[in-house]
């Protein structure tokens, strides 16, 4: 009988280890999250946002055209997602917060809320280079079409500035001048902003 009673308390100790590490996998990760999803439960500790805020860019260039700018959270940083339809090489960028967002080309001042404004400009232009045609139906001035910051704890405000000489340029409006980072996968340029430092 004691045999019995040793090998239960071995079964429910090993069960309730399994449990705690799982826990603990699920809550020190999460999925980074595409457009419209939500980032796992995170810890604010575990974040790591050393990207700092100063301006970041890459040169490289292509004429694929921008199909698409979508949003999504995380549990450490909010994140920007630019399409570009058909694009084998990578997207040359330039993103750096400015103190007023002003239109390429004409330079007429386009206002963003927010504490800070994070200007993006992404090498591709938002309509096909060979025919002319729309491919990313956003208006200058106007925020972004189909995005929707309710609920996000950085971004504030997107506003659309121009597509102008191969390309595009966005204003992101963020709650403070936080770290920010710029990565690049596949077709997709990728703008991610901490919610701390």
């Amino acid at each position: 009988m004691r045999r019995w009673g040793t090998a239960a308390a071995a079964l429910v100790l090993a069960a309730a280890g399994l449990a705690t590490t799982a826990g603990a996998a699920a809550a020190a990760t999460g999925p980074v999250g595409g457009a419209g999803r939500v980032g796992g439960a995170g810890r604010t500790g575990a974040c790591a946002t050393a990207w700092g805020s100063g301006d970041k860019s890459a040169t490289d260039a292509y004429a694929a055209p921008l199909t698409n700018i979508r949003t999504s959270r995380n549990a450490c940083y909010d994140r920007m997602v630019f399409d570009i339809g058909g694009a084998s090489g990578k997207a040359g960028y330039h993103v750096g917060y400015v103190s007023a967002f002003h239109q390429d080309g004409s330079g007429e001042r386009i206002p963003v809320k927010g504490g800070a404004i994070l200007q993006i400009f992404v090498s591709a232009p938002s309509h096909d280079p060979s025919s002319g045609k729309q491919t990313y139906a956003a208006q200058a001035g106007k925020p972004l079409p189909g995005v929707h910051l309710a609920g996000y704890r950085t971004f504030r405000d997107t506003r659309f500035g121009a597509s102008f000489e191969g390309q595009t340029q966005v204003g992101l409006g963020t709650r403070a001048k936080l770290p920010f980072r710029v990565s690049r996968s596949g077709h997709e340029l990728i703008v991610d902003v901490a919610h701390t430092w």
